[in-house]
């Protein structure tokens, strides 16, 4: 089978790239054909999303969009596997081409500001379906900037997607949430399917795994950690309110160890040096990290701290961490419920609306007993099991290959 990629970008930006590049290699070792159409090329400070030496890659940006579509209906693919694009005209273009396949990575086409949450009279998800009267709530619930021209530019683009959306031979999506989210837009249920996203674990020497884990708890500073952006979707000022209640009620000091950057990392800084911290809690912000160096991290850690205000549509570093033996807090929030079982591999705090006390107390129930972190630690790998690639792969192609039976007259003509 011929697989087009379509992606915004051709560097690894973002969690679409990093996707991208986990499933590549299994769909070429399951003998799939694959070429890469992106509307920005590759960057120089980035890594590229890994491809077959053989597979053509069509950078529109660079060649135009009238040599780049040429190029992939030349190609003759027997499905498009889109990832969503700036550019909703020529994403409309490209599924003429070829049946094509969407996954619904975020909130396009049912938000303005794709973020899905109202911030005034508090941060809390909003629940609405997407359509004029959001233009009413948009200033009075703060959904985002207080530019008139961005709203309606917004609303225009995000109108254009939901109605593009409608014409995908199918659409995917990473939660139940998510493909709730779709079928309350109109989305027909048997075109929407929820898949499980693939996670590959890094390989870690057993002796030196077993090693971490069995280091006593009481001989050292309990040990938080926080893995994404730095936004104010991320809910950071939450947390840092959170982490100085949680250590007045533990008996043991915390560290929280940040990862990631983002717009608001200086402002998460300045807040985290004026915490009253009085030997009780201490704090390291690291920037991003590279694979290796996140594995080993999350393998030393006790706690993932999720405190995402906004309904993530999935969250995956929840189950990346699971992998690991790494249980997590966080809101009860969008997709999170679905691989964050509470009492199982963490704790859930009530998330509408979200609050540092309620955050706090679900870090307190994990870490106060020894015993039960052990608990949370078995089921968070028990939790994350299911997160293969392989099994994501092959669901994948179960529906590529009902898709492009289903235009048999299309695909004759390709050959």
């Amino acid at each position: 089978m011929r697989i087009a990629l379509v992606n915004t970008h051709r560097a690894r930006v973002g969690g679409a790239e990093t996707y991208l590049d986990t499933i590549v290699p299994a769909l070429s070792a399951a003998g799939m054909r694959l070429a890469l159409l992106s509307e920005i090329d590759a960057s120089a400070e980035l890594p590229s999303i890994r491809l077959p030496a053989d597979a053509p890659c069509w950078p529109a940006h660079e060649i135009g969009w009238p040599r780049a579509l040429t190029n992939l209906a030349d190609w003759r693919p027997d499905v498009i596997y889109a990832h969503g694009m700036h550019d909703v005209a020529a994403a409309g273009r490209i599924i003429e081409i070829a049946p094509s396949v969407l996954f619904a990575h975020g909130y396009y086409g049912t938000c303005i500001s794709g973020h899905k949450m109202f911030a005034v009279p508090s941060a809390r998800p909003c629940a609405r379906r997407f359509g004029w009267p959001c233009l009413v709530q948009f200033y009075p619930r703060r959904c985002g900037g207080l530019s008139p021209s961005r709203m309606l530019r917004g609303y225009r683009g995000q109108s254009a997607r939901l109605a593009l959306m409608h014409r995908y031979c199918a659409v995917l999506t990473a939660s139940e949430h998510m493909r709730a989210e779709l079928l309350n837009h109109g989305l027909s249920a048997d075109r929407v399917h929820a898949v499980r996203l693939p996670i590959a674990l890094p390989h870690a020497p057993q002796a030196e795994q077993a090693a971490r884990e069995k280091a006593p708890a009481a001989n050292r500073p309990l040990r938080l950690l926080y893995v994404g952006r730095m936004t104010p979707l991320k809910g950071g000022p939450l947390m840092f309110d959170a982490l100085e209640l949680a250590a007045d009620s533990l008996a043991q000091p915390l560290s929280a160890v940040f990862v990631g950057d983002g717009p608001d990392r200086a402002r998460w800084e300045r807040k985290a040096r004026k915490m009253p911290v009085a030997g009780k809690l201490a704090i390291e912000f690291r920037g991003w990290m590279d694979a290796a160096g996140l594995d080993r991290l999350m393998r030393e850690s006790d706690l993932l701290v999720v405190p995402s205000t906004w309904p993530e549509p999935f969250g995956l570093a929840g189950a990346e961490a699971g992998l690991r033996g790494l249980p997590a807090v966080a809101f009860a929030v969008g997709g999170i419920p679905e691989w964050l079982r509470d009492g199982l591999n963490g704790r859930l705090a009530p998330g509408d609306p979200p609050s540092a006390a309620g955050l706090a107390q679900a870090i307190v129930d994990c870490l106060r007993d020894p015993a039960e972190l052990e608990r949370l630690r078995r089921g968070a790998r028990a939790a994350a099991a299911g997160f293969s690639v392989e099994a994501h792969v092959d669901a994948l192609l179960g529906i590529f290959s009902r898709i492009a039976a289903a235009a048999p007259a299309r695909s004759a003509s390709r050959r």
